[in-house]
């Protein structure tokens, strides 16, 4: 499986340029079954990590460009009725797809981005008081523009929740940049893309991961820095139970790609900011901008040799 995983991260990395980092962050919260917000400037590679990633695991993929007039029904779908057979028929939307990527998704109105809370929450969805079941494996990628762009919506606490990650790509470094401006065009190195993974590979993956051995020390390091978060100043919202569950369960998937079936306090530290920064943070700072200041300043205050010091 690691042969396996070294290869994903290694095609990938073949189109999206100089991240290494952002990339296992974002297979580690695939692997994990999270979801991921991509935060950024335009022409960053938002959308082409979503669609690269798609490809190398041989999901089914589809974008939705999230505007200002965009309805709830043209995210999930829509039923019909047909007049010849007397029934209504359910035309299904693109969250019907394995990897949602639901691009500059806070361009949208708050009404629209609800429609992927339930999806997202619960891998099913609601039309016309029918629940159907989403695929599996189910991923959204939602990529954001900065506030200070028109035209955008800041994401309600609650969606925000839903994302197991959110991450940054910023700029290249001048090696990586020089590579890009020399590859050729986005299509023609698709057509080299294969898959790297069996579907079923991959869904045994995501349900091993749970397996991986987290002691009561790595418990307890969890729980005093969701703590921390709740003794700070009242600009800080505290993380919650549901955070926590996420860091965990980030962390594991993290300890799987090092190739161990056990925790270790780096694996928290290696995933704990794009796992809490966006839950940490106050609305008015809801952009990155490679800005990490409000989560290490939890991380630094935990011991992981004595994480429960404080709370003594």
């Amino acid at each position: 499986m690691q042969n396996l995983i070294s290869a994903v991260v290694e095609q990938v990395s073949s189109i999206v340029m100089g991240k290494p980092r952002e990339i296992r962050l974002a297979l580690a919260c695939l692997l994990a079954q999270g979801h991921i917000l991509i935060e950024d400037l335009p022409g960053m590679g938002k959308t082409t990590l979503a669609q690269v990633l798609a490809k190398t695991l041989g999901l089914s993929y589809q974008r939705t460009q999230f505007t200002s007039d965009l309805l709830p029904a043209d995210v999930t779908g829509i039923s019909i009725y047909h007049s010849e057979k007397k029934q209504f028929e359910l035309h299904r939307g693109p969250i019907f797809n394995q990897v949602v990527l639901a691009d500059e998704i806070n361009r949208a109105n708050p009404k629209t981005q609800s429609a992927l809370l339930e999806a997202m929450a619960e891998h099913q969805v609601s039309i016309d008081g029918t629940t159907y079941e989403l695929p599996s494996p189910f991923f959204v990628i939602a990529t954001q523009n900065p506030l200070s762009h028109a035209g955008t919506y800041p994401l309600p606490e609650s969606q925000l929740d839903r994302f197991m990650m959110r991450i940054s790509l910023g700029f290249p470094d001048v090696a990586a940049e020089k590579l890009i401006l020399l590859s050729k065009d986005r299509d023609h190195q698709f057509m080299h893309l294969r898959p790297c993974l069996e579907l079923e590979q991959l869904i045994r993956i995501q349900e091993n991961i749970d397996d991986l051995v987290a002691s009561d020390a790595i418990l307890d390091y969890i729980i005093a820095l969701c703590h921390v978060s709740r003794t700070q100043d009242e600009d800080l919202r505290p993380l919650s139970p549901r955070a926590g569950k996420a860091l965990l369960k980030a962390a594991k998937a993290w300890a799987f790609m090092e190739n161990r079936d056990y925790v270790h306090p780096g694996d928290i530290q290696a995933v704990f900011v794009a796992v809490c920064q966006h839950r940490l943070e106050i609305v008015s700072d809801a952009f990155v901008q490679h800005k990490q200041g409000v989560a290490l300043s939890v991380l630094e205050q935990v011991d992981p040799t004595n994480p429960l010091a404080k709370l003594s």
